[in-house]
């Protein structure tokens, strides 16, 4: 973990560059400095310490890090915050304490007064919301980010869920993205083959683009659209005469959270894997939509695998160019294992930069654990021990793999679906998911369109063909 831990601090060195620029970035850069004084002191008082009490110096030194870290970002409202809910399940392997603290960020942030729902509902639907609804509820449903949810019923009796904007929050994203270039700025340092202008564009555009309600809603009547009457994958629709750009109303969703799930018996857990896993890759080969957001206050669960799900304000759509350069990468690594072809795809795409000084056993060795768990046609479990390697190859520099890592880049088309490689199987890991994935992943690779691995399976084959007949009816 000390690579991750040397790209943090260089990134707070440059965050602290700008700390004129705002408020935000003060507080960001006195947690920094706060953390790089504990980190020496720690550093310090080790050198002579036994094992026991150097543990002990270091349980301390993470528990009083990820407190303050965990306080700032709790009352920050924006793009920084956002960062501080994906390194809550990121990585099983991060120190406990620093996980632990950082939890409360998935779905408990601070709410905002009711006075400022009212400011900001009557502003958008011209008049407050005890009057744009029949009912509503003043003690909000969850409180993130970028807005929070209250539950209402609408006057002619349907429950819903209405998200309403953070006042100010716009600016606050604008202020974190300002920053964001002198971020991979540093990081840039640190791995030459990144080339950071693409990546910063693209989370400009999507962060920005989650700002507006309306985008929101829109991508989320395709997702709904898409998924109607299906066996596992609920998406509640919005109501648009009930939203705007900082007000969105959806039909609201009800179901077991992320903790109780995990208190559910194995094979639940598995099927809720499994509708996971279709709906995130599906949504990419079948639709050319992702849904970059797969935090666990993003997930309702009910038992049969059947899971709603939340929050479509960070989508990417694929081109189908797009959507044929990743499906060539996994023919080349998983179905032919040819890596010159592989080797080939990637320089072609911009992921690897000056390919040719490192030899097909390397690239292999390196990229291979992205695809690993679609290799071979076998039951698997993912582990957390899995997703943490995930994390490791990309931001550790102690990596064996540190050279290749160098060289590698992310083109802007695929920086919102490293949250697979990042969170989602990070999710899978604490679930301790099992299944036949490579079989789950024929079903959707429209190259292949394999038959029916599971019961699920069959069952959404069937829906697929009642839609084709009342398509062709």
């Amino acid at each position: 973990m000390l690579g991750v831990g040397a790209v943090a601090a260089a990134a707070g060195w440059w965050w602290g560059r700008a700390d004129t620029r705002s408020r935000r970035t003060v507080a960001l850069a006195r947690v920094g400095a706060r953390s790089g004084a504990a980190y020496a002191t720690y550093a310090a008082r080790s050198v002579l310490a036994d094992d026991d009490t150097r543990d002990e110096l270091r349980r301390r030194f993470e528990l009083r890090t990820a407190e303050e870290v965990a306080a700032t970002l709790g009352n920050m409202k924006g793009a920084v915050m956002k960062l501080g809910q994906m390194a809550s399940y990121l990585d099983q392997g991060l120190p406990a304490p620093v996980r632990e603290a950082l939890a409360q960020l998935q779905s408990d942030a601070p709410p905002m007064s009711w006075d400022l729902v009212v400011e900001v509902v009557t502003a958008e639907l011209g008049a407050p919301p005890e009057q744009v609804f029949a009912h509503v509820e003043r003690e909000p449903l969850a409180a993130a980010s970028i807005g929070q949810v209250h539950r209402a019923r609408t006057h002619d009796g349907r429950d819903v869920a209405v998200k309403v904007q953070y006042p100010g929050v716009d600016a606050a994203i604008r202020a974190d993205l300002d920053n964001s270039d002198l971020l991979f700025g540093a990081m840039s340092m640190l791995f030459p083959g990144m080339d950071p202008k693409p990546i910063v564009a693209e989370l400009r555009a999507r962060l920005t683009e989650e700002l507006d309600y309306r985008i929101e809603a829109a991508f989320q009547t395709r997702f709904a659209d898409a998924y109607a009457g299906h066996p596992t994958i609920h998406v509640p629709r919005p109501l648009p005469e009930l939203s705007t750009a900082r007000v969105l109303t959806t039909e609201l969703a009800t179901g077991a959270s992320w903790s109780e799930l995990l208190a559910w018996p194995q094979d639940e857990k598995d099927l809720a894997a499994e509708t996971i896993y279709r709906f995130a890759f599906g949504g990419i080969y079948r639709l050319g939509l992702f849904n970059g957001d797969p935090h666990p206050g993003n997930y309702l669960f009910r038992p049969g695998g059947q899971v709603t799900f939340l929050d479509y304000g960070l989508c990417k759509e694929f081109t189908p160019e797009a959507v044929e350069a990743a499906g060539r990468l996994i023919r080349a690594m998983v179905l032919d294992r040819d890596i010159a072809e592989f080797r080939r795809v990637t320089a072609e795409i911009g992921v690897l930069v000056d390919g040719d000084r490192f030899s097909d056993e390397e690239v292999e060795d390196y990229f291979r654990h992205f695809y690993e768990f679609v290799m071979r046609d076998e039951v698997a479990t993912m582990t957390p021990e899995y997703a943490s390697e995930s994390v490791r190859r990309y931001f550790d520099l102690g990596s064996e793999h540190i050279e290749i890592m160098k060289a590698a880049n992310l083109p802007a088309d695929w920086v919102i679906v490293q949250r697979i490689n990042l969170g989602l199987f990070a999710l899978f890991g604490e679930l301790g998911a099992t299944g036949n994935w490579r079989r789950l992943a024929e079903e959707i690779w429209p190259w292949i369109d394999g038959a029916p691995s599971t019961r699920m399976g069959r069952a959404i084959r069937d829906w697929e063909a009642a839609r084709r007949g009342d398509v062709a009816g």
